[in-house]
């Protein structure tokens, strides 16, 4: 990524993208590289501009925004999403996180948390409120707790709340990235989740697990 992140917005709405597009100026280190008008458009444009960070609204023309998410991971697993919605239901929030986004944020948000947000998630960390962490809360499972993880995928589980890739885990643990993809299974199956972003949050949120400085 350079050191200015490059931006593609999805949304229906002029005002919203226009208002967007003044904020993520190279003042603040981003710059707009294209902008979407539905859903579709997203995707093409996600596949042609290959952007750091996608802000995509979740209600749009021709797909929904869980929708556009999850096409644009099927083609670009290193894709990084961050939700700007004007609602936070809990099925949207789930939505949005099980298609692949790494982040979730009210259009009401002040401007420095979106551009904060927008920071995270060009690293590839996870970047939600807790008060929209709150919705993953599953009672009707078993509590996670630590123990239930060898040390080596504590290791790994660590590494995952840092946004780092399967590589980038392996080059840290000295370790091959098929036996990553194997602990990340693991992971992933005793957390009753589908993708690194759910395992991460749980992580955060549920286990205690912080990112190192």
């Amino acid at each position: 990524m350079s050191e200015i992140i490059r931006v593609l917005i999805a949304d229906d709405h002029y005002v919203v993208r226009e208002g967007l597009a003044t904020l993520l100026a190279p003042r603040n280190k981003m710059t707009v590289v294209g902008e979407a008008t539905d859903g579709r458009e997203a995707v093409e444009l996600a596949r042609a501009l290959r952007p750091d960070v996608i802000v995509m609204d979740m209600l749009m023309p021709e797909l929904t925004g869980a929708e556009a998410i999850r096409q644009i991971k099927q083609e670009q697993p290193e894709a990084r999403i961050l939700v700007l919605a004007s609602f936070a239901e809990p099925v949207e929030v789930q939505a949005a996180i099980q298609a692949g986004a790494l982040g979730y944020l009210l259009k009401a948000a002040p401007s420095e948390e979106l551009l904060s947000a927008i920071r995270s998630v060009a690293k590839g960390t996870l970047s939600l409120p807790r008060e929209l962490a709150k919705v993953f809360s599953q009672p009707a499972l078993a509590a996670p707790s630590i123990e239930m993880f060898t040390e080596r995928e504590q290791a790994v589980l660590r590494l995952l709340t840092q946004g780092q890739t399967n590589p980038e885990i392996a080059a840290s643990l000295c370790i091959s990235t098929t036996t990553v993809r194997a602990h990340v299974s693991s992971i992933l199956s005793k957390l009753h989740v589908t993708n690194r972003t759910q395992a991460a949050l749980i992580a955060r949120e549920r286990l205690g697990i912080r990112p190192e400085a």
